[in-house]
């Protein structure tokens, strides 16, 4: 047993080894070398880190052309990079989630021997990069929608003192922390250096999928076109967000009952499983060891799968 162990740290201590080597370490000296042309422009790092993750998607030649040929697959793995606001590179996530199902599969292996076991926990280790990223988006998403209203507030504020409505795009991007003032100091950025301010304004609601920015965007471009009072009408907006936020966290307290019971019925299986394996080992080892256990834990995995989803899509309120 202690060989194994051994063998298995081994092997991923190796696979890690060689991810840093060439997918990290060539991504942190190409993103220093390029901070360092733009310093004398005074762009600042975050923005030139975006310049980078969209220039390339990966910093493997090989890779990187094998994904621009693979839009089907390599676009919506960007977009959920850009919308979490890691700076990592399409091929070095893909190569992440290869690492973790490679490192699920030989632990099966190991322990098991079985190549269903095999097949499970690679799938298990595939997703968990997927599930960090997107933890790490709704994570975002939702402070971003918390920060929102006091970032209209500011521009509406700076309109109302004779500011243009770009200074106030630039005093949000100095004054409110991330992710709001890093989206704006993008779209400053991005307007500031050629694009127009009304494509600027409809990439960064692209990028941030949250209604309270289309509100805004929309908002602002029709300002644009038929006139009036933007001060008036951005107050009127936040004042929106904010009773909209206000029902958002009420809905979140009544289903907090159903949120709760939906954590425990998925949790419970596998911890009541973990209890047994602890106290009897001998009574829960025929499960890897006998070829129907096996099979019984492949069917129950799925199950437990199958069944958090639809639970999980039951509490989910849309609002």
């Amino acid at each position: 047993m202690t060989i194994a162990i051994a063998t298995f740290v081994i092997a991923v201590l190796l696979m890690f080894g060689t991810y840093w080597l060439l997918v990290l370490r060539p991504e942190a000296s190409e993103r220093s070398a390029a901070v360092a042309r733009l310093r004398d422009y005074r762009i600042e790092r975050q923005s030139a880190s975006l310049v980078i993750g969209e220039a390339r998607l990966s910093h493997i030649p090989l890779l990187d052309r094998l994904l621009r040929h693979r839009k089907n697959v390599a676009g919506p793995v960007e977009r959920l990079l850009v919308e979490s606001g890691l700076t990592i590179t399409v091929g070095a996530f893909i190569l992440m989630v290869a690492v973790a199902a490679a490192a699920g599969g030989v632990l099966a292996w190991m322990l098991t021997g079985m190549f269903s076991a095999v097949a499970v926990m690679s799938v298990v280790g595939g997703l968990l990069p997927y599930l960090f990223v997107a933890r790490k988006r709704a994570v975002r998403l939702r402070v971003f929608e918390e920060q929102f209203p006091e970032a209209i507030d500011l521009i509406s504020r700076a309109l109302r003192a004779g500011h243009a409505f770009t200074t106030g795009l630039s005093m949000v991007a100095d004054e409110i922390p991330a992710p709001v003032g890093h989206e704006f100091r993008r779209l400053y950025d991005e307007q500031n250096f050629g694009m127009s301010l009304p494509d600027a304004l409809r990439a960064m609601a692209h990028r941030v999928p949250v209604l309270d920015a289309r509100f805004f965007v929309t908002a602002v471009l029709t300002q644009r076109e038929s006139g009036g009072n933007l001060s008036e009408v951005l107050d009127n907006l936040a004042s929106v967000m904010r009773e909209r936020f206000k029902l958002k966290r009420q809905i979140r307290v009544i289903s907090a009952h159903g949120r709760i019971s939906a954590w425990v019925l998925s949790c419970l299986p596998p911890a009541l499983a973990g209890v047994l394996f602890l106290l009897s080992p001998d009574f829960m080892r025929i499960l890897w060891e006998d070829p129907l256990g096996v099979r019984l834990i492949v069917i129950a995995v799925t199950l437990q799968i199958v069944g958090t989803f639809v639970i999980s899509r039951m509490v989910r309120i849309e609002y």
